[in-house]
């Protein structure tokens, strides 16, 4: 079992930033995979940032070159850093971890993050 604990999401004007946090209930070093999707009104849910097996990272095309993840394993935390946000980023953001020997989905509350001025 893993829980998954975000924060950070909230209201920011075109052309700023957020940091999104999600604090694991395991050593991050565990997963197999771990990061955010988002999903907008009407829209599938769909990735933005993770860290994969061998610690590489994959970005959703659309946010290559302004958000960025990281990670503390100290914290047990892996961090969305948004920047250059537009009011195409809003969407509820979710903290996803697979986990375990079935490669299990673990997913977050979600975090609202709005765009808008």
């Amino acid at each position: 079992q893993v829980q998954l604990v975000e924060s950070g999401g909230g209201l920011v004007q075109p052309g700023g930033s957020l940091r999104l946090s999600c604090t694991a209930s395991r050593s991050i070093f565990t997963m197999y995979t771990m990061g955010w999707y988002r999903q907008a009104p009407g829209k599938q849910r769909e990735l933005v940032a993770v860290f994969t097996s061998g610690s590489r990272t994959n970005y959703a095309d659309s946010v290559k070159g302004r958000f960025t993840i990281s990670r503390d394993s100290a914290k047990n935390t892996v961090y969305l850093q948004m920047n250059s946000l537009t009011p195409e980023d809003t969407a509820v953001y979710y903290c996803n971890a697979v986990y375990g020997l079935d490669r299990h989905n673990y997913w977050g509350q979600g975090t609202q993050v709005t765009v808008s001025s």
